[in-house]
């Protein structure tokens, strides 16, 4: 199979009949969402013109991309622009771990019945990491200002809706009385299961209110020992480079890997994942219709950002304790190395060679650099050309 192709086709194929049955998916947002991903790399859809000056034999256009994360061609883009972004952000010096926030199966539903609400989805977010900062500062017994990156994350293996979120905390904090870096060191697990628990059920109660008053109350019966939560064991990766992409994968990742669509037929796909309790690959065949909807359901709000900084990953907490962290790292004899490696993003050029070991925009013809020719949108015209510019 073609997979970029294949999965192109299931929605061109199916997905008006999807929403004539499934009301709650036919509005604005999601037929945007879908359209673009469905018009990525059409030239019809707007293009960028590349000529060879030199010898006048070769012509490149190059299609405007979606650059949504529902797209398949352009995650890659998307999670290389995480990378780059979350790489300028990290502490030199400072050890990062792992740790993911999980809801209950109890209340997924009910996260997904308010899945286009943006202000839950944020609060998730945020209360994730007011629950580490809390842990923490129980840990130490003081009160701590910690650095968190925290993604959201809507999907299981199987592309079943599970919302999630995984954090990047700073190993350690800033007293802010004390102006002083406190280093963490053992992390109290225990105590984070109750914890996440307690923060959690008190931020749906602030935001749902009666709605979810008997989900609460069973739940608090349920789960005396707090809610599941997982730490990776050992550290998350050191280099900036090796972090930025750890956390990018999780960010980047569709609801799928598409690359595990075994067969598409008339009826039904067929796929394979790695289920998370067997550690065994896991082969499922579901009708179009399932599909399409495990995959639609990740679609977050319009304009929803899913990853987060806080605390001393914020830009004006990071700028103001930058300094005090530095010296505190120095008195617990960490190795303070150079400021962490910013990596740049990749244009079209660069991924291109890296993937196909060759320069797009090079000659075919007398090997020379292709000059940009013209810039053509489908609504506003010819936004460039090398005729009229001169």
């Amino acid at each position: 199979m073609n997979d970029k192709k294949s999965f192109k086709s299931i929605f061109r194929d199916h997905w008006d009949k999807f929403t004539q049955k499934h009301s709650g998916y036919n509005d604005a947002h999601y037929n945007q969402t879908v359209q673009k991903m469905l018009g990525c790399g059409d030239e019809s859809n707007g293009y960028t013109e590349y000529r060879c000056t030199a010898c006048g034999l070769d012509m490149r256009r190059i299609a405007f991309t979606c650059k949504s994360t529902f797209c398949l061609s352009c995650g890659k883009v998307y999670a290389d622009s995480v990378v780059s972004q979350v790489s300028k952000t990290l502490h030199p010096g400072v050890t990062y771990r792992h740790i993911v926030l999980t809801v209950p199966e109890q209340l997924r539903q009910v996260f997904y019945n308010n899945r286009k609400n943006k202000k839950l989805y944020s609060a998730l977010m945020r209360v994730g990491y007011q629950c580490l900062e809390r842990v923490v500062g129980v840990a130490r017994k003081q009160s701590v200002k910690i650095g968190a990156i925290v993604v959201i994350h809507t999907h299981g293996r199987s592309g079943s809706y599970n919302p999630h979120v995984h954090i990047i905390m700073t190993d350690g904090g800033v007293n802010e009385e004390q102006g002083k870096w406190v280093n963490l060191g053992y992390f109290p697990y225990e105590i984070l299961r109750k914890k996440w628990q307690y923060h959690l059920l008190g931020m749906l109660k602030e935001q749902l209110g009666d709605k979810v008053k008997g989900e609460i109350d069973l739940l608090w019966k349920k789960y005396p020992q707090g809610f599941v939560s997982h730490v990776s064991k050992g550290k998350a990766p050191e280099h900036s480079k090796g972090l930025a992409k750890y956390l990018a994968k999780y960010v980047a990742s569709p609801p799928i890997s598409i690359r595990r669509l075994i067969e598409y037929g008339a009826d039904s796909i067929s796929y394979y994942y790695k289920d998370h309790r067997t550690k065994k690959r896991k082969t499922e065949t579901v009708s179009i219709e399932t599909f399409i909807g495990r995959m639609v359901q990740h679609i977050l709000p319009k304009g929803f950002q899913r990853i987060r900084y806080y605390g001393l990953q914020a830009t004006k907490s990071f700028s103001k304790w930058c300094d005090t962290i530095k010296e505190g790292l120095r008195k617990i004899g960490r190795v303070i190395k150079d400021a962490y490696h910013i990596i740049a993003p990749q244009n079209y050029r660069t991924r291109y060679a890296g993937a196909f070991g060759k320069d797009p925009c090079v000659c075919s013809h007398c090997k020379n650099a292709m000059e940009l020719w013209q810039i053509w949108h489908p609504k506003y015209g010819v936004l460039y050309n090398s005729i009229g510019s001169g």
